[in-house]
């Protein structure tokens, strides 16, 4: 008998502890090499434990232990043979095996009851709308019903992207999935991501003095451009023209104006960066999540868009990784897709300020002494006044401002400014 010590790898540097969110594989299943076994939280992100070895598999943790990083958390027996007629079930349950044809039916002839001990042989048919693990953490941790979602996986099982695509799209209101009123109470564990960003939102409360200004933008010259540029930037650059890069493009600048503003603190020194690594915070099904846009300042307003595509997409598909969302020296936030009017944004440590974005709504301004209809969006900025002073976090804003609402001046050249700026 061979059997395979499997401890917890490091999700990342300084990370000393996971949390074993949900075992996705059964105490005596068998597994094979690389299939997902479990689903581990750090305090930064959530991540798939994949068996080392095939074999049955032994558990030596259960859902919601926290273990530290390099200890055994599994046996696997790799002396152990496949038993006949297995199919792997883990979280990520591959396209091939969701798109093959269900296998042909054999009328039951199982008189000669095969001694099989091992459970797998019992899971390869599930009833239609019955989640898979991931899918059912998901689903618990919103207080969703697999009746508000459409299966798509093998015999009508629900996966864990059908469940990301059932929120993405929004459910229907239904009076009678509403309160109970049963006056029960329900205590959770709070998840380690959770309780990370808990203790971090309190110390940048309690060692920052933080403070957030306010300002105003017309969004007309950029919604006109967008309009009348947005076909030709989606067939040249296979990317759609979004807001985001735009105040990405705007903060990078007014950045380099302003370099107090990308700094931090470290003990009694300073540090300045000479480039812009802009978190752009993302709604996810874990909550919310800042992956890092690395050296923004050189990027085009198409790579931007093309990067905060594919982090979304990871984040939002829980395959972010530790690495993509440390290290940021400025953030962005935008609580207007939630309907945010006006919020002030509490700064990401270490840095030092964070931009939020919010609702873009119609209001009556004052243009060249006459009353107009605009599209006004309020942006906030908070900042740590230990280390920038009220005209620099006033006069950032106010660059902010005046790029957004002149996108001509994010860029310079003899070129057409708005097609050098795009790109085209």
């Amino acid at each position: 008998m061979s059997v395979l010590e499997m401890k917890v790898p490091s999700p990342g540097e300084s990370i000393s502890e996971v949390e074993i969110a949900q075992w996705l594989v059964s105490d005596g299943d068998y597994v094979e090499k690389d299939q997902a076994i479990a689903e581990v939280d750090s305090d930064k992100a959530t991540l798939e434990l994949p068996a080392e070895e095939s074999g049955i598999i032994t558990l030596k943790a259960e859902d919601g232990d926290t273990v530290a990083v390099g200890s055994v958390v599994c046996l696997i027996d790799t002396s152990a043979e496949k038993p006949e007629g297995f199919e792997s079930s883990g979280s990520s349950e591959t396209e091939e095996a969701e798109k093959a044809p269900a296998p042909k039916k054999e009328e039951p002839k199982k008189e000669s009851k095969s001694v099989s001990p091992d459970p797998v042989n019992e899971k390869k048919t599930y009833a239609s709308g019955t989640p898979s693990p991931a899918a059912s953490k998901i689903m618990n941790e919103n207080g969703i019903n697999s009746n508000q979602v459409n299966g798509t996986g093998k015999d009508g099982r629900i996966t864990k992207q059908d469940v990301v695509s059932a929120m993405a799209g929004g459910f229907a209101t239904d009076a009678a999935a509403g309160w109970g009123g049963t006056r029960e109470q329900k205590r959770e564990k709070m998840k380690m991501l959770r309780r990370k960003i808990a203790e971090r939102l309190v110390s940048v409360k309690n060692e920052t003095a933080m403070l957030t200004t306010f300002n105003e933008v017309d969004m007309k010259p950029i919604m006109d451009l967008r309009s009348k540029y947005k076909q030709a930037f989606a067939e040249h650059h296979e990317i759609n023209l979004g807001f985001m890069s735009f105040f990405t493009k705007a903060v990078t600048e007014a950045l380099n104006l302003y370099p107090a503003v990308n700094a931090q603190i470290d003990g009694q020194e300073m540090i300045f960066h000479d480039y812009a690594d802009i978190g752009i915070a993302v709604s996810s099904p874990k909550g919310l999540m800042v992956p890092i846009v690395r050296n923004a300042e050189q990027m085009s307003l198409a790579e931007i868009e093309r990067e905060i595509k594919r982090l979304a997409i990871k984040a939002r598909d829980g395959k972010i990784t530790p690495d993509e969302m440390t290290g940021g020296t400025f953030t962005i936030t935008n609580g207007g897709v939630f309907g945010s009017m006006l919020s002030t944004p509490i700064i990401n440590p270490p840095q030092s300020a964070i931009l939020g974005m919010h609702n873009i709504v119609e209001r009556p301004v004052a243009i060249n002494g006459k009353v107009e209809i605009r599209p006004i969006m309020y942006v906030a900025l908070s900042y740590d006044h230990r280390i920038i002073d009220g005209k620099e976090s006033v006069s950032f804003l106010v660059k902010v401002k005046e790029m957004l609402e002149n996108p001509e001046r994010m860029i310079f050249g003899s070129k057409d400014p708005v097609e050098v700026l795009l790109g085209l």
